[in-house]
């Protein structure tokens, strides 16, 4: 991946439950400022992720938000956990095609006994996963 991307699983009670913050190298910014500015930008989009929860039965939800030259991206599962994608312009299939594959291994970490629904995610393997479907699709 060589672009900034912001992935978080938001749990049903708004959250984080899991995050991910992988940047393109770039620009030598403030780490800590850049984590918070991506946390603000998706939890600022999550109002608009629950107005369109309401209006469509579609799990993904294509560029909700934007700020500057970053899109945000949805997808709300049954159990209404959200998984939001803060990215650069991009192919709206291998986003959704990234949400789809994010989903599969969510539901497998929640199949576990010892996991906890809207607790923080704290596998290592879960995190590795993500890395590399990230890397592959974004």
């Amino acid at each position: 991946m060589n672009m900034a991307a912001y992935v978080a699983v938001i749990g049903t009670k708004d959250n984080p439950v899991y995050e991910l913050e992988m940047g393109g190298g770039t620009e030598k910014q403030d780490k800590g400022l850049g984590a918070h500015l991506n946390q603000f930008i998706v939890h600022a989009s999550l109002d608009l992720v629950e107005q369109v929860q309401w209006t469509s039965n579609a799990f993904y939800v294509r560029s909700i938000d934007q700020f500057h030259e970053m899109y945000v991206s949805a997808y709300i599962t049954p159990s209404n956990m959200k998984f939001m994608l803060l990215h650069q312009a991009q192919s709206s299939d291998s986003i959704k095609t990234f949400f789809q594959e994010l989903h599969e291994l969510y539901i497998k970490t929640i199949m576990s006994p010892f996991y906890q629904p809207n607790e923080p995610i704290k596998s290592q393997a879960f995190d590795l996963k993500v890395r590399s479907l990230a890397r592959k699709l974004l």
